[in-house]
């Protein structure tokens, strides 16, 4: 016989799991090389080869190995690094830095929604509270649907990552549940699932592809069909 569960938090990834973040992440990246391209026009900044990118941030990693939990503080001394390595002072590189980084902040929330966002976190969120995870550095409350949620938490805030369980805990706590009243919807098996379920969480993974999981409690192919695999959890 089916046993039902208590679930009282539904905790969602953001990033190609409730919108597309290419298009906000092209426009991001646009307005800060743009930025940088205006204030120094010699140096032809977006044109760094991508290499040498490559190469920066890999040396940048490996120096503080903490900045890949802390993304908006990566790219912002990523910025200031590539600024560094073309000659600009230290104090102006920071302060570049930090400008060009606005400008990519100001576009990074034109997210377009998926056709069902909105809809399915209405319907759900007259039922459970609702929670968004990411380990990007979007802030849900400043896009279209951040009122729908009751908490937005970022790994970059807990310095810890998906899939690690313990950031999973640390909003769990927040929220005062238990791992076992949780469901966690994102699209990425590894971070998303496999994270979740290791924090002793149900996971629904978002797949579009239809992908079979092992571990996960239901698989969805599209938003809309997320009530559905949620009550049938939840019985």
């Amino acid at each position: 016989m089916h046993k039902s569960m208590t679930i009282r938090l539904i905790t969602f990834d953001l990033d190609d799991t409730l919108w597309d973040v290419r298009p906000a992440l092209e426009a991001a990246e646009g307005a800060q090389w743009s930025y940088l391209n205006a204030r120094y026009p010699s140096l032809s900044l977006a044109a760094t080869p991508a290499a040498q990118i490559s190469e920066l941030r890999r040396a940048l990693l490996k120096e503080k190995p903490e900045l890949m939990h802390h993304i908006s503080l990566f790219r912002q001394s990523f910025i200031e690094r590539l600024l560094q390595h073309h000659g600009i002072s230290d104090d102006e590189a920071a302060s570049a830095a930090s400008e060009a980084f606005a400008a990519f902040l100001s576009r990074r929330h034109d997210v377009l929604l998926y056709a069902d966002t909105q809809s399915v976190l209405t319907t759900l969120g007259r039922q459970f509270t609702l929670g968004a995870l990411t380990n990007g550095n979007a802030d849900v409350r400043k896009t279209p649907i951040g009122s729908c949620f009751d908490y937005a938490w970022r790994a970059e805030e807990f310095g810890v990552s998906k899939p690690d369980p313990a950031l999973f805990h640390k909003a769990f706590e927040q929220a005062g549940v238990s791992a076992d009243q949780v469901i966690h919807i994102g699209d990425c098996h590894e971070n998303d699932v496999s994270g979740a379920v290791a924090a002793g969480a149900k996971a629904i993974w978002f797949s579009p592809e239809g992908s079979v999981s092992q571990i996960a409690s239901g698989v969805v192919q599209q938003l809309s069909d997320l009530p559905g695999a949620i009550k049938r959890l939840t019985g």
